[in-house]
């Protein structure tokens, strides 16, 4: 029975901003555990990258050129991955972009509302749309993307930690809502990860405290949140619900 704990096999995934970074390593492992895989993603040219990767894996899979604040746009690319691929048992709300603007005296109205836009308003419109098939299935699994800006407030991007600050109390909502019809929401919350979006961040003198407050003393890599993103999409998480599970290299301990 262990064996089959973490198998996706007959799973369809839907996986935002996995294109890049944390999404990527994400859709390539739900592949790699058996699921197929859609991708949403804006840039078209990273889309293919990712699509021909994990279609390598020889699982069905289908890559879209979305943008997740566009409601509209959702709603026809969730029907085109049902009528690709099948019901959407998992959802992996990973899209997500951060304004360096400064704090709330410099950050302007429009950098603040794309923040909010992408980080929590693309999380309840996706979930929202993604649910009513699951709850039809009696089963699901929704795992969303927070932060360490979840716990900790920041003077440099404040439209992106209140973003993810709401995106783990959405999570905790949901897997109230959703519990009865057999659908598990929980969150990933990851420290500090090399990505395309991190990248400037180590040049910065920020780097250094990182470095200082983080016990395992690096920075971590995108492939090491898909074993905990593989857990809360299998069988081995099914009484868990409403958590947000930290990958953090031991940041938020100290």
């Amino acid at each position: 029975m262990a064996n089959n704990l973490f198998e996706l096999r007959g799973k369809v995934a839907l996986v935002t901003g996995g294109n890049g970074g944390i999404g990527r390593s994400i859709a390539i492992g739900f592949a790699e555990a058996g699921a197929s895989v859609a991708v949403f993603g804006r840039n078209k040219e990273k889309n293919n990258s990712a699509l021909c990767e994990i279609k390598e894996i020889r699982k069905p899979a289908i890559a879209l050129q979305v943008d997740v604040t566009n409601n509209s746009a959702l709603e026809l690319a969730v029907k085109e991955v049902e009528d690709e691929l099948g019901s959407i048992n998992i959802l992996v709300n990973n899209a997500g972009i951060v304004s360096r603007s400064g704090g709330i005296l410099n950050v302007s109205e429009e950098d603040w509302q794309s923040v909010i836009d992408t980080q929590l308003h693309a999380v309840f419109r996706l979930s929202k749309l993604v649910a009513k098939s699951m709850v039809q299935k009696n089963y699901g699994k929704i795992i969303n993307i927070g932060s360490m800006y979840s716990f900790f407030g920041s003077g440099r991007v404040p439209s992106y930690s209140a973003a993810k600050g709401a995106v783990i109390q959405l999570t905790k909502s949901m897997a109230i809502e959703l519990a009865q019809h057999n659908i598990q929401v929980n969150a990933i919350a990851p420290g500090w990860i090399e990505t395309d979006m991190t990248d400037a961040i180590k040049e910065l003198a920020l780097n250094d405290e990182i470095m200082l407050r983080t016990p395992a003393g690096r920075w971590g890599a995108p492939d090491e949140i898909v074993g905990t993103a593989l857990y809360l999409a299998s069988k081995a998480s099914d009484f868990v619900t409403g958590e947000t599970i930290r990958v953090d290299g031991g940041y938020a301990i100290r």
